[in-house]
């Protein structure tokens, strides 16, 4: 007898929709055969299918049995088709009056005494079954119901093993869908424990990190060990828009997808912030893989990524950085197939400005030699650079800031102002692809930042004084929208301009 069943497959974040057929037919030897491109995980499922069947109380059929996982020529690599191949196999055998099959998906890994084990990818799931239409719900493992209940127009059955799975599809049992509880969990998820009034003193790094968190721009820090830059990174995220239902589901299908969603927590409702270790990958950055896996800068998607010690990464690692940058996406090609993941980010890179972190401190003095200060940093390159919006100097705190008793700029301030920047941008760029100004395109960038004589004269001066790249003046031009936002003007005034302008002083005393 032969049965068919509805599942999907995870191919990067994306699910695509695999077809489970199993036939028993009589032999005189029993014998699973398992066929259509099934790797490592999925062929050990038929001896953890086996034995679920007979601890859930059901018989292992005595016959010749043939799985196929359609289409043959994808690689199956998930544990998640271990309950579509058991209720096929039960199906097939005549233990299970299929008439709901045809209605529901299933997806799901199975433990050896029949209960269900979670999933990863559970939400890309549920959103395909819904774009698909083919099907009325989707059975998913008890632990993954809630992540794939955000999804709309598709009821998902919560099933905890896999007699009750069986029971629901002979009607046996009714299982009520998953109600969706997207703004209950905004509600208890949507906090930070870290604020801006933690950070004394740094009052002009604050004013820096506010333009950067207005207009999505990119912003390197520089200066000595302890003077606050981790701190200012962290808090980042605490004066960024609050995330909507739509950004939250696209960050969570790449968590959900490498199996990273902290437990109890289906959808994510901060922002993310990600700080990679300087001895990562290439493939561990951008992603990557002969099966392509997400990196940290697609974990960092709608969020920040901040990278500590910039000059100790591999120059090579760095510099793969350039197109996501520019695109808020990454594309990894295999001799197969190419695969598409978000990276639309905010960068905050920290360095010192030396090896030893102390040169122009004034109170502390500098052991670096002029050739290894040059070596540390030409690990920078002048294109990456280039694509840093903001470069900002942070001096060591003084003490009398330090122990001083009134708390800094709090995150609720600073949000104020980004909050209100951002509204002017979306009113601006109403209806078009475009959401921030660090996005804008180069036609945008003229019609939305035109520029007097006398800023043109700042502006051309500053060009040929710092020998700032095309990119860098339409850098330059970027930020300098974003102030004028922050300002409530309508047109960039000189002081906005003189303002963007320093933000790229770096370039000339460091790199230059």
């Amino acid at each position: 007898m032969l049965a068919k069943l509805r599942t999907y497959a995870l191919v990067g974040i994306d699910a695509v929709p695999v077809e489970v057929e199993v036939d028993v037919a009589d032999s005189a030897l029993p014998k699973t055969v398992l066929v259509g491109l099934p790797e490592a995980a999925v062929k050990e499922s038929q001896h953890r299918v086996e034995r679920a069947l007979v601890n859930s109380g059901f018989h292992r059929p005595q016959h010749r049995i043939v799985i196929n996982l359609a289409p043959a020529d994808l690689p199956k690599q998930a544990a998640s088709f271990d309950l579509p191949i058991t209720l096929g196999m039960l199906a097939g055998s005549g233990q299970l009056d299929g008439e709901r099959l045809e209605q529901f998906a299933v997806v799901g890994e199975l433990a050896l005494d029949g209960s269900t084990r979670p999933t990863k990818g559970a939400l890309s799931m549920a959103m395909a079954a819904a774009a698909e239409g083919k099907v009325r719900g989707m059975l998913v493992p008890a632990e993954s119901a809630a992540e794939a209940a955000v999804v709309e127009g598709i009821d998902v059955i919560a099933v905890s093993s896999l007699s009750q799975a069986v029971a629901f599809l002979s009607g046996q049992l009714e299982i009520e869908p998953t109600p969706p509880r997207i703004d209950e969990w905004f509600q208890s998820l949507g906090r930070y424990d870290v604020d801006f009034a933690d950070v004394r003193g740094q009052e002009m790094a604050k004013r820096a990190i506010i333009i950067a968190a207005a207009g999505g721009h990119n912003l390197l820090m520089l200066g000595p060990p302890g003077s606050g830059k981790t701190m200012l990174a962290k808090r980042l995220p605490t004066i960024l828009p609050d995330l909507t239902a739509a950004e939250s589901i696209e960050t969570t299908r790449v968590y959900s997808a490498m199996g990273l969603l902290p437990p109890g927590q289906p959808l994510l409702a901060t922002r993310p912030f990600r700080a990679p270790h300087h001895t990562i990958s290439d493939a561990g950055l951008v992603g990557g893989g002969s099966t392509p896996t997400p990196g940290e800068i697609s974990l960092a998607h709608n969020g920040v990524l901040f990278l500590d010690e910039l000059p100790e990464f591999n120059r090579r690692t760095l510099e793969v950085l350039r197109q996501p940058l520019e695109d808020g996406m990454v594309t990894i090609s295999r001799a197969l197939a190419s695969t598409t993941f978000p990276a639309n980010f905010i960068l905050i890179a920290a360095l010192n400005p030396c090896p030893c972190g102390y040169r122009n401190d004034p109170r502390r003095q500098c052991q670096c030699t002029v050739p290894q200060i040059e070596r540390y940093m030409a690990k920078i390159s002048g294109p990456l650079l280039d694509r840093i919006d903001l470069h900002l100097e942070v001096p060591a705190v003084p003490f009398k800031e330090l122990a001083s008793s009134q708390p800094g700029t709090s995150s609720e301030e600073m949000r104020r102002h980004v909050a209100a920047a951002r509204a002017v941008q979306q009113a601006r760029f109403q209806g078009g692809r475009t959401r921030l100004n660090a996005r804008m395109t180069t036609r945008q960038i003229r019609q939305f930042c035109k520029l007097d004589e006398t800023c043109l004269s700042i502006l051309k001066t500053s060009v040929h004084e710092l020998g700032l790249s095309a990119r860098a003046h339409d850098k330059v031009l970027r930020v300098a929208r974003t102030i004028a936002d922050l300002d409530g003007s309508e047109r960039i005034q000189p002081h906005h301009l003189h303002e963007a302008v320093n933000y790229r002083m770096l370039d000339r005393q460091l790199w230059t």
